[in-house]
């Protein structure tokens, strides 16, 4: 059944208004008719069996059937930072990341990023980042939209990551030297709703002087098996980790 997010404006009691995108999507692509069904989650990850009832040129009314209990998320809340790629590699991980349960995405202003953030271009990049949040998530069955921050540099990211529970960097060089236990570690002994950030470096990898002030601030390393993954593939080896110890035990 087709999935939309809503904002409390759009929930009037027991109904429900769908304009913008969604009525487009819902009229145009999906071609809805009045009397079909749909589910609606809410900003407090609330999911509600909906009737569309009446249909206009502007936008479309739904009832609102009966709330239902979903568990779709991961137990605990996977923050993953990304150092800015090129190209549409980190269109790709919100993407993926989203599907497979990632709370929030960061992207981080890493030394060797060949992306450099433009901030005329920074209201346009977040709301398309945003987007395809929420229409992963929808594809995906999920009750909320990860967050998508402003790319942060090191000293905003450090002070950031001292509200969370867990800090972990992913650094090649431990997985070179065969380390696998300390993600597996953390991931085992998390407790349902606990934190968990993980930094990730662009192509080129962390710089050392980055690798050592997240150390110096509570950021453990951690490898991600013996092999090399590419900076668009390693935050969804820990996200599928993460599902493998918490929903498949």
């Amino acid at each position: 059944m087709q999935r939309y997010f809503v904002s409390k404006d759009q929930i009037h009691h027991d109904q429900i208004v769908m304009t913008g995108d969604d009525y487009h999507h819902m009229v145009r692509v999906m071609r809805m008719r009045e009397g079909d069904a749909v589910i609606c989650c809410n900003e407090n990850g609330k999911a509600a069996l909906c009737e569309i009832v009446r249909i206009s040129s502007e936008n479309m009314m739904l009832r609102i059937i009966k709330w239902i209990e979903e568990q779709t998320e991961l137990p605990i809340r996977i923050y993953i930072a990304h150092g800015l790629p090129k190209g549409d590699k980190f269109e790709l991980v919100i993407q993926k990341g989203t599907e497979l349960g990632a709370f929030a995405f960061i992207p981080f202003l890493a030394a060797r990023s060949v992306v450099k953030w433009e901030a005329k271009k920074a209201d346009k990049k977040l709301e398309r980042w945003r987007k395809i949040a929420k229409e992963a998530a929808e594809q995906a069955h999920r009750t909320r939209i990860p967050d998508i921050y402003q790319p942060m540099s090191m000293e905003p990211f450090i002070e950031f990551a001292r509200t969370l529970d867990y800090r972990m960097v992913a650094y090649e060089e431990e997985a070179k030297q065969g380390e696998a236990a300390a993600l597996r570690k953390v991931l085992r002994q998390m407790k349902p709703g606990q934190s968990m950030l993980v930094l990730f470096g662009p192509e080129g990898g962390l710089a050392e002087h980055e690798i050592t002030k997240l150390q110096e601030n509570g950021f453990f390393t951690c490898g991600l098996g013996p092999r090399i993954l590419r900076t668009e593939t390693a935050p969804l080896y820990v996200l599928a980790a993460a599902s493998y110890e918490w929903e498949l035990r």
